[in-house]
């Protein structure tokens, strides 16, 4: 074993190292460790385990704090439709309106041109985590994401910023891809919930500052009206790549590789100080890895598809994409949209600043939500109330539109993202992360992520279509397509989605491997000593 260490460190993380894992089963006090270790997973409260894992909740904020820029620049784009300076240098006159407006084959170019790199970037992501770690995966994208900022900020062009935009999309997927699977890798059970939520925290944070700095900037009359806020993009990555470079890798990873001295030294920095503890940890992630081991070798991606790991890349994926039809293309446009509601520009720059900090303090409530109810019940319900409240919104378009009526809408529209930001938009990382097996985590988090972009892509051309002035104008009576949207992912989530809160990696295992329901998760008890 420890020549093979030897070995692997001197690869610097990027040969892969075939080694046997100790055969725990065989060893009485090896799996009494690793029972031992589960319990104390399970006995741990929320509050306790925050206070004994200071260390692991920060690098899991910070690794999902990555996601800021993605967050930052989307809703960048969003605002850029609606600035003043920017739609006078690149929109077009409109027949009975004294403003110019960017087209609509524009204004979808500029949303889509990420999510276009970032398809590329998330199924990069798996590959190459698999080969050099989630840090080094991480520190790449950092390097990647300061360089392609240059192509945005210096374009002349809506071709060109386009372009940049793609690029920037690539380190967005490599972030989005890695951020929820490390996250709930290195917390203990009780913060899984919590801690993968606070991607949905940075997406809050990325948007309010962009809202702050395209009100700020909206009255400009010149280019650095958006030049500004494009170059604040380069405050995130290089104070990221330095902490990510400080931050331990995930011992689930090292044990992977066979580096399990280094994955020892990993859960002392995360928390578990103490010998014994540390060792039953250690134990109880070889015992998983073990059980795992014996259904596959090497991960690929076609292993994603194959047996019960098909319905877990399913359910993955499903999360994600879900997300963009329940109300989230709302949020995502709230400038446009509310500016299409009738509020004034300034007023609509103002709401959404008002909307992006509401977003925050959802994000907040959702900790407490997780740590109380299910997954599967904050989804059920998160989803059952924005289907009510986006046909209340395409109710009250349809009527006579007067000032009441506009503000009306405006309110439901911040209603809708507040709800989504406090349940649907967080606990579907949650989901996503604890879905899938610890073996093919860095790969379904990604594929993941890729059928998000690809529900995204053709709903933001649809979003758009709705909202524009030189589309469908329908402003809030969109409310009654995402509606009509939001209750399909509700009958699939009541029939398809497992209940995953409390159960540890192996448990998990074994519940898709025994194809138990869905609504059976929650009642089914797995003992400590189970293998198969």
């Amino acid at each position: 074993m420890s020549n093979d260490v030897e070995k692997s460190k001197d690869g610097l993380q990027g040969e892969h190292v075939d080694i046997d894992h100790v055969e725990l089963k065989q060893n009485p006090d090896l799996m009494r460790e690793a029972f031992d270790g589960e319990n104390r997973e399970h006995e741990m409260g929320v509050w306790e385990a925050a206070k004994t894992h200071p260390w692991a909740c920060f690098w899991a904020f910070i690794m999902c704090f990555t996601i800021v820029m993605e967050s930052f620049d989307m809703f960048l784009n969003t605002n850029f439709v609606a600035l003043t300076k920017f739609k006078e240098v690149y929109g077009v006159a409109v027949a009975g309106s004294t403003e110019k407006v960017i087209p609509t084959r524009w204004q979808s170019a500029l949303f889509q041109s990420g999510q276009c790199g970032a398809f590329i970037g998330v199924f990069l992501a798996g590959p190459i985590t698999n080969r050099i770690g989630y840090r080094w995966t991480c520190i790449l994208g950092l390097i990647l994401m300061n360089a392609t900022i240059f192509v945005s900020f210096f374009a002349n062009s809506l071709a060109v910023m386009v372009v940049g935009q793609a690029l920037e999309g690539v380190p967005w997927g490599l972030f989005i891809a890695n951020s929820p699977a490390y996250a709930s890798e290195i917390v203990p059970l009780a913060l899984r919930g919590a801690c993968t939520a606070t991607l949905q925290m940075s997406w809050s944070i990325g948007s309010i500052i962009v809202a702050g700095a395209c009100y700020c900037y909206n009255h400009r009359q010149d280019d650095w009206a958006w030049r500004a806020p494009l170059a604040l993009q380069w405050m995130f990555p290089t104070p990221l790549l330095i902490l990510v470079f400080l931050a331990p890798e995930s011992p689930w990873w090292l044990i992977r590789r066979g580096r399990k001295e280094e994955a020892l030294r990993s859960i002392k920095r995360l928390g578990k100080e103490k010998e014994e503890e540390a060792h039953q940890a250690l134990a109880m992630m070889e015992r998983t890895i073990e059980i795992e081991k014996e259904q596959g070798g090497n991960p690929s991606l076609i292993d994603l598809f194959k047996g019960t790991d098909l319905r877990r890349t399913a359910i993955a994926c499903f999360c994600y994409a879900g997300q963009n039809f329940a109300g989230n293309l709302i949020a995502n446009q709230a400038t446009f949209f509310f500016e299409q509601a009738g509020m004034s520009s300034d007023r609509a720059f103002q709401l959404n600043l008002v909307n992006s900090c509401l977003q925050f303090v959802a994000n907040a409530l959702s900790w407490v939500i997780t740590a109380w109810f299910g997954r599967r019940t904050v989804y059920l319900w998160g989803t059952a109330t924005n289907i009510t409240l986006l046909i209340i919104l395409g109710i009250v378009a349809s009527i006579e539109q007067n000032n009441s009526t506009n503000l009306a809408q405006a309110s439901l529209g911040i209603l809708i993202s507040f709800v989504f930001a406090g349940t649907l938009g967080p606990i579907s990382y949650t989901i996503i992360s604890e879905t899938s097996s610890v073996r093919l985590r860095a790969l379904s988090t990604g594929v993941g992520r890729a059928a998000y972009y690809l529900a995204e892509i053709p709903m933001i051309y649809l979003s758009s279509k709705m909202l524009n002035t030189t589309g469908w104008n329908l402003a809030g009576k969109c409310g009654y397509v995402w509606a009509g949207t939001a209750c399909v992912c509700w009958i699939l989530a009541y029939f398809f989605l497992p209940e995953l809160k409390h159960r540890t990696y192996r448990e998990a295992d074994i519940l898709f491997n025994r194809k138990v329901p869905a609504r059976k998760f929650k009642s089914t008890v797995i003992a400590v000593d189970e293998n198969e």
